[in-house]
């Protein structure tokens, strides 16, 4: 069936569907990953998005089957589901080839009722959206006339929509216990916390884990406004009057950037790829890591007690903060990395580290 995505600037682009028939709309936005897409499509950070692939040539590595692991996480996905709106490529490939491969992307955007047009232009579409900046957009059908209210996550609390409904336990027993705020967390991220033998506790974006005992607080991704996050704000606050380790990443970063008293702003198009260069400040070394965010944080408004820890080499942007004297630090990019390159899993070990001191 022809569709067409038309941005609310009234621009189109004119396409054929390969995923589930149904008109939807959501902030448009664009992945220069060269792989990678299931991964991308399951991240609960593009709730409310409609995800342009800028890579030519998608679907012919096919898509995993649904597994899951003793703790009951996705082995191949970054969550239970997809959380795109949906997915607009320039070529899918119904012919797919790999070992671990158990369907075709079409038949799972499908079976998942997501939609996606194929056979567009996705080097004019990302142009536009660098030049005008992320904007609403819809796809619509043959049949289907446009709808004069085009969806906007960024009128929503999205992280309340990704966040876990009641507290979760993993690996009860670890070395060390640390609280994870799940704003809309990556599997990935919770597998490198228990690779390393680390007790997990899970608990919703509001939820006051000030009452738990820790060593340690863990904040994780997710999508959307950090500004409506104003519980989660509030009792990062609360811990960071005490001395326990406090390691955020993406959102995480921002919302300990707020507890902190600094303020952040929308991005133009936002970082997501897997190749973002990012420079350590402490050390000067130079990383390339995976991204997926639309807003930022504004280093200039940071408090005294605290310092950028990250700058994005090719915009300047913020990509991480840490305490002057407290064991508390973030990252605006993902070090877990699934699927993207692993220069910065390190963290989860500094974060350990961390601690072990604080426990000395």
């Amino acid at each position: 069936m022809k569709a067409k995505l038309i941005l609310e600037n009234g621009r189109q682009f004119a396409g054929t569907s390969f995923g589930y028939e149904h008109p939807t709309s959501g902030e448009v936005v664009f992945n220069t990953s060269m792989c990678g897409y299931p991964e991308s499509l399951t991240d609960p950070s593009y709730i409310g998005e409609i995800l342009a692939l800028t890579y030519p040539l998608v679907g012919n590595y096919g898509v995993p089957a649904n597994e899951f692991d003793r703790y009951g996480l996705s082995r191949f996905f970054e969550s239970e589901k997809i959380h795109v709106r949906a997915l607009i490529v320039s070529d899918c490939s119904e012919n797919y080839c790999h070992w671990n491969a158990d369907g075709s992307l079409s038949s799972w955007l499908k079976h998942q009722k997501i939609p996606a047009i194929s056979n567009i232009d996705t080097r004019a579409l990302t142009k536009l959206l660098r030049e005008n900046g992320s904007m609403p957009g819809q796809i619509v059908f043959d049949s289907d006339l446009p709808v004069s209210e085009i969806y906007n996550p960024a009128a929503e609390n999205l992280v309340s929509q990704a966040s876990c409904k009641h507290i979760m336990r993993y690996n009860e027993g670890g070395e060390y216990k640390v609280v994870l705020v799940d704003c809309g967390v990556k599997h990935n991220i919770i597998r490198c916390l228990l690779k390393r033998n680390v007790e997990v506790i899970r608990v919703p974006w509001d939820y006051d884990f000030t009452q738990i005992n820790c060593d340690g607080l863990f904040i994780s991704n997710g999508p959307g406004n950090p500004e409506y996050c104003k519980e989660t704000v509030e009792n990062i606050r609360k811990t960071l009057n005490g001395d326990k380790p406090v390691f955020g990443i993406c959102m995480g970063n921002q919302l300990l950037s707020l507890a902190g008293g600094a303020k952040t702003y929308r991005l133009k198009y936002g970082h997501r790829s897997h190749n973002q260069p990012v420079q350590m400040l402490t050390d000067k070394r130079c990383f390339v890591t995976s991204q997926n965010h639309g807003y930022a944080v504004d280093s200039t408004t940071l408090g005294n007690e605290w310092k950028p820890l990250f700058v994005n080499l090719n915009d300047g942007t913020n990509e991480g903060i840490r305490h002057k004297t407290k064991p508390f630090f973030s990252a605006q990019f993902h070090p877990e990395a699934a699927s993207g390159p692993v220069d910065t899993e390190f963290l989860f070990d500094e974060f350990l580290k961390k601690i072990s001191e604080s426990l000395l």
